[in-house]
């Protein structure tokens, strides 16, 4: 039976984890996420779980472990951000490459320089492309469930690809908020044993991460973003599974007060609920605004994209790192791609927000709604915008 439980979300993370009986967990300490395998440490020395948590001296060494193990056909599990993430940046399309059902949490935080421990999210997008399930979660619970969803998600024989679950340092890996805790048992009837589909071993030989000529090149990348497309009909029935079971629904674009709106904000991560209260403030004052919650990074969503935006007369796309030399920020340049072809779109507005951790308000997203308003009549100079930039 679950329980109802009050803790750092970091620390509800890692008693997720827990309940997936992962064989290995590799981790290096990194601020912001360094509480989720500690705390992982803990129930391992406690011997609340069998696990085999290995310290090693880098999150290369880390996430080299975790390939070692998964490749050996266990579940394994690590935990990172920001240069921990870079640092780990050689063996990340490595492990997607692999088919290597690897599970990792990213507490998020700002690329260096300069040094800053603060969210936002530009070390996940510095990885964007390298084959990975990527999901972001708005708060302690969708941090509970997601890390639970992920290791149903990356093993199942029609995927087998590593997902990563992004939470935004601070700004949630160390608040407490109440939360739902499943039980050991709701977890096993949810998440099966992990069966390999094929493991490294003397008696059974395999071969894993080989040399590809470029004439098999091309094909192997093609079969992986093959791969990553279609593990989105698994995503869809796993969240499914997961409603029907536990009661909270999930999917890749979540939408607030949608209904009659003609303009809109899309988010990504935390920053959502302060956007609602802004919400609530603007229909009240008669303004027809409305909040998508993008949940699913990759694969992106452009279905469900193309549905939930049709009657919008304005889109503001809210980003939190910075494409440098680009035409957008990252999120927003998928939206414009994803809404490229199509007959009727709204107007489109980028805001890069929250950098470095800085914080916005709800205030800021009040008049974020009403840039997109008025770029229906007067197109920006610009882009998209560093929101709150002082001096400019």
């Amino acid at each position: 039976m679950s329980k109802r439980i009050g803790m750092e979300i970091a620390l509800a993370a890692a008693e997720a984890v827990a309940l997936c009986k992962p064989d290995v967990v590799a981790a290096y300490p990194i601020t912001p996420n360094t509480h989720i395998p500690e705390h992982l440490s803990d129930i391992v020395a406690e011997g609340r779980i069998d696990t085999d948590f290995i310290c090693v001296e880098s999150e290369h060494s880390a996430l080299s472990a975790c390939c070692g193990a998964s490749g050996a056909g266990a579940r394994a599990f690590t935990a990172t951000s920001s240069q921990g993430l870079l640092y780990m940046a050689e063996i990340v399309p490595i492990v997607s490459s692999m088919r290597l059902p690897i599970v990792m949490a990213i507490g998020n935080r700002a690329l260096s320089g300069p040094i800053n421990i603060w969210n936002d999210h530009s070390d996940i997008m510095s990885q964007r492309d390298t084959g990975w399930i990527s999901m972001f979660a708005a708060d302690g619970q969708e941090t509970i469930d997601m890390m639970i969803q992920a290791f149903k998600i990356a093993e199942h024989r029609d995927v087998m690809l590593p997902v990563n679950i992004n939470l935004d340092g601070f700004q949630l890996t160390h608040v407490v908020e109440p939360m739902m805790l499943p039980d050991q048992k709701e977890v096993d009837r949810f998440l099966p044993a992990y069966k390999p589909y094929a493991a490294l071993h003397p008696d059974n030989i395999v071969s894993m991460g080989a040399l590809a000529m470029p004439d098999i090149f091309n094909e192997a990348m093609q079969a992986k973003d093959d791969a990553l497309i279609n593990s989105k009909k698994v995503i869809l029935e796993v969240w499914k599974e997961w409603e029907e079971k536990f009661g909270r629904k999930y999917e890749p674009i979540g939408a607030y007060r949608m209904d009659g709106a003609e303009v809109a904000l899309l988010t990504l991560g935390s920053m959502g609920d302060t956007a609602e209260v802004a919400i609530d403030e603007l229909r009240e004052k008669g303004v027809k605004a409305g909040l998508l919650k993008l949940k699913l990074w990759r694969p992106f969503p452009t279905e469900e994209l193309l549905k939930v935006i049709k009657g919008l007369k304005s889109l503001a796309v809210i980003d939190r790192a910075v494409s440098f030399g680009g035409t957008n920020a990252p999120v927003c340049a998928e939206v414009k791609a994803a809404l490229y072809d199509q007959k009727e779109r709204p107007v489109i507005t980028n805001h890069v927000i929250g950098l470095g951790g800085r914080d916005v308000v709800v205030a800021d997203f009040v008049k974020m709604v009403q840039q997109a308003i008025s770029a229906q009549k007067k197109k920006p100079k610009e882009a998209y915008e560093i929101y709150g930039v002082r001096g400019s």
